[in-house]
């Protein structure tokens, strides 16, 4: 592809996107769906024009899209998001990640499409998109809603355990030749991670003074080429990429430039990120997903399923009333750009070919799909409404007979630390940018910790 060619594909990727999504968000769709769609509608696939002949065209772009989005998501994070939503809220999560993944998997292996996509399928099957679930939050103005914080602690621990399951998924996706090579990698991989976890916890004051400056621009340049050149060292380990950069994320999280990275990275993150999901909607042959439409529909309604029943566990465990348990059980049902991301990898691995049009049509799906499940949950309430006792219980509440949401678990013994129902919210991160500000997600929503400090401010607002 020539200069000319180049810069015309690359504009007309970025404006059919952005006019997709501008024409999707009037009627409430997220715009990853729309962008993966784009790039189907302006591919070699489709009839129309066509912007880009080859997907590998936009390789190098769509893979900073992705060692950004996971920069980013490292950023983000907090173990004391972890630490302060207490065992219940590792059970919690514990309990989405078991019956989805273990779902996933046993639907994976009942395809027949092999051991290691059937591995890829747990994990596709698992784990929720946050960007559209904070987006359902905020849009359904559910922020002071008590069972708020539990969903945004799910997704916190999703997003640890996703971390982990690429790193330990690498070695076995790319094809180790024996059980030896893949506990080899699999040994390397933990041993790079265990650095910069070290380097994570003990490290940040280190990396704050060598980092710090007050020119944004040197700022931009130094955290973009450390994200960049870990995500390089971590693919020559065997280390996904993506997770290298997760890791550079966490330890710059913790650094007095923490705030001011994460409000000049969204920008260029929000820009590569399109380009990542148009990039996989190029590699889609609408043909192919006739093929694949049958267990794409199946997968669709077992995840339905199992996100109801773990919804409705967790909810019996914070001992919630219907309708927050309802809430519960529809918010987390969207996947999004943590199933494209394992589906990028099993492309770039060689995996069988229906990979990558049933994780698409799946996402494609879900991706609509989620908002309106989550958007009828008071629908769900009135079924659940005649199990929970008496009908006067208040709604999106507790049960009357059941602990505050906020009070520490009375069963607890005093040894053990209250056992907050999610990451604590009641203390402002003074890391974090202002609840206020905008702090995209890729789909055009707030970020999880900024979720997280708007819950904060309501609830500041209302004791004042």
């Amino acid at each position: 592809m020539g200069h000319a060619d180049t810069l015309l594909a690359m504009g007309g990727a970025f404006m059919g996107a952005a006019l997709l999504a501008r024409l999707g968000g009037r009627i409430g769709l997220p715009t990853i769906p729309l962008f993966m769609l784009a790039g189907i509608l302006l591919g070699p696939h489709t009839p129309g024009p066509v912007l880009v002949e080859d997907a590998h065209d936009f390789a190098m772009l769509s893979a900073l899209g992705l060692v950004l989005l996971l920069f980013c998501l490292g950023l983000e994070f907090h173990l004391d998001d972890l630490r302060n939503g207490g065992r219940r809220l590792l059970t919690a999560g514990g309990v989405y990640l078991l019956l989805n993944v273990g779902a996933g998997l046993a639907f994976g292996f009942a395809l027949g499409w092999g051991v290691r996509e059937a591995l890829v399928l747990a994990g596709v099957l698992g784990i929720s998109s946050s960007a559209i679930v904070t987006k359902i939050l905020i849009d359904q103005g559910r922020l002071g809603r008590p069972e708020t914080r539990l969903i945004l602690g799910v997704i916190v621990v999703e997003d640890i355990f996703l971390a982990l399951y690429l790193a330990a998924l690498q070695p076995v996706v790319g094809g180790a030749q024996g059980a030896g090579d893949a506990v080899v990698q699999g040994a390397k991989a933990f041993g790079f991670l265990l650095v910069l976890a070290a380097a994570a916890r003990h490290g940040t004051r280190l990396v704050g003074r060598l980092i710090v400056t007050r020119d944004n621009e040197l700022l931009v340049i130094s955290f973009l080429g450390a994200a960049v050149l870990i995500a390089g060292v971590s693919e020559l380990l065997g280390v996904a990429d993506a997770i290298g950069a997760f890791m550079v994320g966490l330890i710059l999280a913790g650094t007095p430039s923490g705030p001011r990275i994460r409000a000049l990275v969204h920008p260029l993150r929000d820009a590569f990120a399109a380009i990542f999901f148009f990039a996989f909607g190029l590699a889609i042959d609408p043909g192919d997903l006739a093929s694949v439409a049958v267990p794409v529909a199946a997968a669709a309604a077992l995840t339905l399923v199992m996100n109801v029943a773990a919804g409705l566990c967790v909810a019996r465990l914070y001992r919630y009333g219907p309708e927050p348990a309802a809430a519960i059980a529809t918010t987390l049902v969207a996947r999004g750009e943590f199933a494209l991301i394992l589906a990028a990898m099993a492309t770039g691995a060689g995996l069988d070919g229906r990979l990558a049009p049933f994780i698409a049509g799946y996402v494609l799906v879900l991706a609509v799909l989620g908002p309106v499940v989550a958007g009828h949950a008071r629908l769900f309430a009135r079924v659940l409404r005649p199990a929970h006792g008496p009908p006067g219980t208040p709604a999106g509440t507790p049960d009357a007979e059941a602990p505050d949401a906020e009070a520490p678990d009375a069963d607890a013994p005093d040894a053990d630390a209250p056992d907050a129902d999610a990451p604590d919210a009641d203390a402002p991160d003074a890391d974090a940018p202002d609840a206020d500000a905008p702090d995209a997600e890729p789909s055009g929503a707030p970020s999880r910790s900024d979720s997280v400090r708007a819950l904060s401010g309501r609830r500041g607002s209302r004791s004042g």
